[in-house]
């Protein structure tokens, strides 16, 4: 344990995973329960359908906007705290962790509680499935790539 302690003290990449997981690493390590699903990664990592990702990472669309309420910088976080598409999602989430959706927080309240880390699990699960579903849709409609591929910086 002494080693993964130190050697996310200095990540080089996985900030905002790390802050978040850091404090509470034991108790993440020694947990009985609450498996990791992709889509909830996805969440606590940031890489999924998100705008910065398919912006920065992927290069699929030319800006980091959100696709669902239009805001400059769609990110992991913003999904999970500030995007009015998921805010009937979100009530049911706060309505069980409460109203500080801080990712050290969550992931606080997530290594305390299996219910808790059973309602950030729906929460990810209900809200990445329908991300990935419209990300998939504007895919089959020839959007994204191939449409904004000359506004991509080469690679």
């Amino acid at each position: 344990m002494e080693k993964w302690y130190q050697y996310l003290a200095d990540p080089i990449a996985g900030h905002r995973t790390v802050e978040a997981i850091r404090p509470v690493l034991s108790n993440w390590a020694n947990r009985k329960s609450g498996a990791l699903t992709f889509r909830l990664v996805q969440v606590l990592t940031g890489h999924g359908c998100v705008g910065r990702y398919l912006h920065d990472i992927v290069r699929q669309i030319p800006t980091p906007s959100c696709l669902e309420c239009g805001a400059d910088d769609d990110t992991a976080q913003h999904t999970l705290e500030d995007c009015p598409q998921w805010s009937q999602l979100r009530h049911n989430l706060c309505f069980v962790v409460g109203n500080n959706l801080a990712l050290p927080c969550v992931v606080e309240k997530m290594v305390g509680s299996d219910e808790v880390w059973n309602a950030v699990v729906s929460f990810c699960e209900h809200v990445m499935l329908q991300k990935e579903t419209a990300e998939r849709e504007r895919e089959n409609k020839g959007v994204n790539r191939r449409r904004y591929a000359h506004l991509l910086p080469p690679m």
